[in-house]
């Protein structure tokens, strides 16, 4: 908790020798100095006690630019503007991403960017395969459909600035995603309005 410009003035003038040289009444040129450093010191301290909300991706602002940079962002899949609270969840994102290239992963990774979806993938027919089964060529062990509504709108956060949309909606962030993050084996193929939801 950052200290006053008060709380400041106490510590100087406690800090000063007693004398007439260096009076305490409020309305002496010794007493304004005192003021004025203290302001001075309780806006330092105002400023760190900032940093520490700005050394966290999840809650910085002044120093989001930075963590941007560090992190390569804006994700080349964003197109227009973003609110300040995508910008940040997309930081965080990255820092704390693990990869990978499982079911969960990847709708967890829809999530967190706003996308309801479900994951179905395939086998290849075989000798011992089922006969109500389709008949699948072996690349189909390699495809994977993404599954999500037909249009899918997200909604302004508590954390959105008053500039911000109240709304956005599409798919192509959802796609391009994916597309760059999928193994490169891997046949993605995606589906809108197919959910069983």
């Amino acid at each position: 908790m950052a200290l006053n410009r008060d709380d400041y003035a106490g510590q100087l003038n406690a800090l000063a020798p007693p004398g007439r040289a260096l009076p305490r009444e409020s309305d002496s040129q010794w007493q304004r100095l005192t003021q004025a450093r203290a302001g001075a010191f309780s806006r330092v301290d105002g400023r760190a006690a900032t940093l520490h909300e700005e050394a966290d991706p999840r809650t910085t602002s002044e120093l989001l630019p930075d963590w941007e940079r560090v992190t390569a962002m804006p994700d080349p899949c964003v197109t227009g503007e973003q609110t300040v609270s995508e910008r940040q969840d997309a930081v965080v994102r990255v820092l704390t991403g693990t990869g990978g290239a499982s079911r969960p992963y990847f709708i967890g990774l829809a999530d967190d960017l706003g996308y309801d979806i479900e994951v179905e993938d395939y086998t290849a027919h075989t000798v011992g395969s089922d006969v109500s089964e389709p008949i699948r060529g072996i690349d189909w062990r390699w495809a994977w459909t993404v599954r999500a509504a037909e249009e899918t709108v997200r909604q302004l956060t508590v954390n959105s600035g008053v500039n911000e949309a109240l709304a956005t909606w599409g798919n192509e962030r959802l796609e391009c995603v994916f597309e760059r993050l999928a193994p490169a084996h891997s046949i993605l193929i995606f589906a809108y309005g197919e959910t069983s939801w």
